[in-house]
Order: structure tokens, then C-alpha cells, then sequence
């Protein structure tokens, strides 16, 4: 255990207060907010930075954190391993990239950005760190709240388009929710519990009459988490909302595909594993022939876009495709591929989206896929676009080559192997042709204009967004050796469920600083 006890509830704690302290600071003192906001983020950075260091470092495997002190599953726990360590700092890294980006102005298009922000941060921690199902939903409605609104978030320009993206966003995700809700009472109705260790306990005791109703409350959940990872055919709210939302909103939300298949990978290993009973592997093999589908379209809707947001939008997808196949496949070092390959797509996504801002500020005709002059200096532009485009396709020497190659390996062994190996290489040609044409478009084939007295720079605060994204990009890939390793850790944590229950539900409550029920007894206020 750490040496304050508190320590995991932090990232959940911490943008709640920052959000609830920004809203009467927006009037009386708006100048700090920004401040406040990028201090916030800093702060989860460095908690997040020391979560995952104490995990390598041979901590305790599952720490368990019991909330308003009562034991599990009869009061709300926290928990966190390897794998909510490392989901909680990659989240604290997008968030940096993107809070430094909209220091530039972006935040001041709207009303509340930062308050929203530290909202939806609050939400993907939660939903990282819970141990409890119906928590995992409260937490799910939190950053999807924050979600909403931020998809709405800017000045006129672009203002119908988000609308109409927003009305799709929300309604696939109202009824997911609502399914959620369906899922969540009928494995209640079936063991008495929903936190997530007793439900792994309790789902194998299960008899023979209750299987039908188990598997079919199994199957609505992970489709409900289909829904907000971007599986086919549940993908196409995806690609336009994306578009549509100003870029550090945009980069925040490389997230939102992550927490389902974070929702995914946690499920299907701890409660729906192969230990699950009548619910044992209850999605294969369905998973990683609809995960080989969403990639393979992924690919085709980047071939066909004729917008940067839109193609990148399809490139979150077919990321999103290629995590759900490692974990589908389910294997130990397929899900290790996929965690490395996790980082790696998620930062390069985010940088993806600030890039794609900053073309369509130096371009007449914004990001659309047509030659046109690029107004000023283009080698930083193309620098930026080389680099994420390596990072995005997988070629090296960045840790995406690195993922898809231990992803192929793994997959040799299985039934799927062929299949695997022909999807994934063709996505990522597919992919490389895509960029490769709008690179061409929008870089090279309208030349560079002179600077106008129009034309916006870059400012310092922009450039220094994308930088900390790519060198975070560039940093997984150096230090390979330990991600590969950590992701090598995790992935045996994870098949091995037998610790994280003993942690969650062996938990005990810490004893009280003050025993009330004895002063109570001496004042003769309860008999003796």
C-alpha cells in the first residue's frame, strides 16, 4: 500500500475540484482558469507518472481502495493494476497536449471549456479506476456529459456541422446507456452484486436456468462497450463527430474509443474469461471477426475521405479495430501487442487532430483533399505530418511497426493467423496510400504562398502541443525495451484474475479514528 492511502482516489477527485472551483473563478477571476486547468492536468501527469512507476517498481499487483470505508461489494471500491496505471497516464498525456493547445484561444470560443474539461478527465479516470459495474456506468455518463457538450463547444464557424454530428453522438450513446442500464439489472437480478470481483465469483455458480438470461446480459454489455469503442457496424457516429469538434476537443477525444476497449479488455478477461462459467469467452468468436472488419473498413474510409478530419477520424477507427483483434484473439502476448500498439495509436491520434487544425489554418480551402497554397513556412507542417503518418500506419522505426509485429507473431498461432496477416497488411498499405495522397495534396501540390496580412501564425503554444504529442510518440518508441515489458506484466496480471479479486474483495476497512458507538455508550446515549 502506498503511504497515504488516498493517493488513487486523486484522479478522480482532483478534476472534479478544479471543475467546481472554475466556474465561479470564469467570473470573478477568468485569467486563473487556464492556469488552474493546465496546473490540474500537470498534477494528474505526476500521479498517473508515479501509479505506473510503483507498478514496475514491484509494488502491490491490485491496490484496492474502499470508499466511504465500507467493504466490498457493499460499498463503492477503486482498483488499481497495471493496466488502470498505465490507461490513467496515457490519459494524463493526451490531456497535456490538448489543455497547452487550447491555451491559444480555442477555450475562449465557448463557454466553460476548462470546467468541461476537467469534467471529462474526472469521467475517463473513474472509469479507468472503478471496481464496480454500476460505477462503470456512472463514470461513463460523466465524461459523456462533458462529451456533449464540448462536441458543441466553438464559435459559429462550423456550428451546423457540429450540430448534426452532436444529434448522431448522442443519440448512439443515449441508447447505450440505456442498454447499459438493461445489462447492468439483469446481472444484478442474477447474483445479488455488481462489483466487478464478486460478479467474476458469483458468475460461475450460475445453474443451468439461469445461463440463457446470463449470456444474454454478457452479450448486451459488450455491446454496449462495442458502442464506444467504434466496432463495426456501431462506428459510424465516429468519423464525423470527430471532424466536426475544434482540435483539442477532438485530440481528448482519442480517448473515448480507448475506455471501451479498456471496458472490453477488463470484462472479458476478469468476469466474461474463461473461468466465467455459462459466460466463458461469450463474445469469441465474434470479436475478432467484427475487430478484422472495423479495421479493413477503417482503411477503406480512409482511402475514400476527401477531408484531413474526416481521414483521420477513420484512422482512430481502424486503430480502434486493431486493438479490439488482440483483444479478441485472447492471448496473453496478443493483448501485450495491443496494449503497446494502445499508446502508440492513441497519442498518435491526438497529434493527428492538433496537425490537422494547424494545415487547415494555413490552407484556403482548410483540410479538404485538394491542392491549394500553403500559407507560410511548411517544413515544420510536413515534419509534424511525416512523423504522425509513420507513427499512425506502423512502419519503423516507431512502436507502431513494433505493435503490428508482435500482434502478426502472436496471431501465427491461432485459427485466425491467415486472416490476420492479410487484414492487417492490407489496412496499413491502405493507410500508407491514404496519407501518402493527402501529404501530396496538401503539402507538396499547391506550393507555398507568401504570408499575407491574413494569415494566421502558428502560435507558440500550438506548436508546443504537437511537440509534446509526438515526442511522447517518439519516447514510447525509444524506451521499447520497458513498454514491451511493462505491456508483457500487464497482460499476465490480467489473465490471472485470482489477484485482483483477493485485492478487491479482501480489502478490509481501515479501523476509525474515533470509535462513536463507544462514546456514545459512555454518555448512556446507546444502552451499554
Amino acid at each position: 500500500m502506498t503511504d497515504w492511502p488516498h493517493w488513487i482516489a486523486l484522479p478522480v477527485m482532483l478534476p472534479l475540484f478544479a471543475a467546481a472551483l472554475m466556474l465561479p473563478l470564469e467570473r470573478l477571476r477568468p485569467r486563473w482558469v487556464p492556469a488552474l486547468s493546465l496546473l490540474s492536468t500537470l498534477a494528474l501527469l505526476a500521479i498517473a507518472l508515479r501509479f505506473v512507476w510503483q507498478q514496475q517498481a514491484g509494488g502491490a499487483p491490485v491496490e484496492a481502495y474502499l470508499v466511504g470505508n465500507w467493504r466490498a461489494p457493499y460499498g463503492i471500491a477503486l482498483a488499481l493494476d497495471r493496466l488502470s496505471a498505465l490507461m490513467l497516464l496515457l490519459t494524463a498525456l493526451v490531456a497535456l497536449a490538448s489543455c497547452v493547445y487550447a491555451l491559444a484561444g480555442d477555450a475562449a470560443r465557448g463557454l466553460h471549456f476548462h470546467a468541461l474539461f476537467q469534467l471529462q478527465l474526472m469521467g475517463l479516470n473513474g472509469a479507468f479506476l472503478t471496481a464496480d459495474l454500476f460505477n462503470l456506468f456512472v463514470f461513463f455518463e460523466v465524461l459523456l456529459a462533458a462529451s456533449y457538450a464540448l462536441l458543441l463547444h466553438g464559435d459559429a464557424t462550423g456550428r451546423r456541422a457540429r450540430l448534426k454530428a452532436a444529434i448522431h453522438y448522442v443519440s448512439f450513446n443515449l441508447a447505450g446507456s440505456a442498454l447499459f442500464l438493461i445489462a447492468v439489472a439483469l446481472l444484478y437480478g442474477l447474483t445479488g452484486t455488481l462489483n466487478l470481483a464478486d460478479l467474476a465469483r458469483e458468475l460461475p455458480l450460475l445453474g443451468a436456468a439461469d445461463a440463457a438470461l446470463a449470456q444474454a446480459a454478457a452479450l448486451l454489455l459488450l455491446t454496449v462497450f462495442a458502442i464506444k469503442a467504434a466496432l463495426l457496424p456501431l462506428y459510424f457516429w465516429l468519423p464525423e463527430a470527430y471532424a466536426a469538434a475544434t482540435a483539442p476537443v477532438a485530440a481528448l477525444f482519442a480517448l473515448l474509443t480507448k475506455v471501451g476497449v479498456y471496458a472490453i479488455l477488463r470484462t472479458t478477461t476478469l468476469v466474461f474469461g474463461a473461468d466465467g462459467g455459462a459466460v466463458a469467452l461469450v463474445a469469441m468468436p465474434a470479436l475478432p471477426l467484427l475487430a478484422l472488419a472495423t479495421l479493413a473498413l477503417g482503411a477503406i474510409g480512409a482511402l475514400a475521405a476527401t477531408r484531413l478530419r474526416g481521414l483521420v477520424g477513420y484512422l482512430v477507427v481502424g486503430s480502434a479495430g486493431t486493438l479490439l483483434l488482440a483483444v479478441g484473439l485472447h492471448r496473453h502476448d496478443t493483448v501485450a501487442a495491443g496494449l503497446v500498439y494502445l499508446v502508440n495509436s492513441t497519442l498518435a491520434a491526438a497529434a493527428w487532430f492538433l496537425i490537422a487544425d494547424r494545415i487547415a489554418a494555413a490552407r484556403a480551402l482548410g483540410d479538404a483533399l485538394r491542392p491549394a497554397p500553403l500559407r507560410g513556412d511548411s517544413r515544420a507542417l510536413g515534419a509534424a505530418f511525416f512523423t504522425a503518418a509513420i507513427a499512425m500506419v506502423g512502419l519503423p522505426p516507431l512502436s507502431g511497426f513494433l505493435a503490428k509485429a508482435m500482434l502478426l507473431q502472436a496471431a501465427g498461432a491461432t485459427e485466425w493467423a491467415t486472416s490476420v496477416v492479410v487484414v492487417v497488411l492490407f489496412s496499413s498499405l491502405a493507410l500508407l496510400v491514404a496519407l501518402a495522397r493527402a501529404g501530396a495534396l496538401l503539402l507538396w501540390e499547391g506550393g507555398v504562398a507568401a504570408p499575407t496580412s491574413t494569415t494566421a501564425p502558428a502560435r507558440p503554444v500550438q506548436a508546443l502541443a504537437i511537440a509534446l504529442a509526438l515526442a511522447a510518440v517518439i519516447g514510447v518508441a525509444v524506451g521499447a525495451g520497458p513498454m514491451t515489458a511493462y505491456a508483457a506484466a500487464t497482460a499476465d496480471q490480467l489473465f490471472d484474475r485470482r489477484a485482483y479479486i483477493a485485492a478487491v474483495l479482501g480489502r478490509t476497512p481501515v479501523a476509525p479514528a474515533f470509535d462513536v458507538r463507544r462514546e456514545m455508550r459512555e454518555r448512556g446515549e446507546l444502552p451499554r
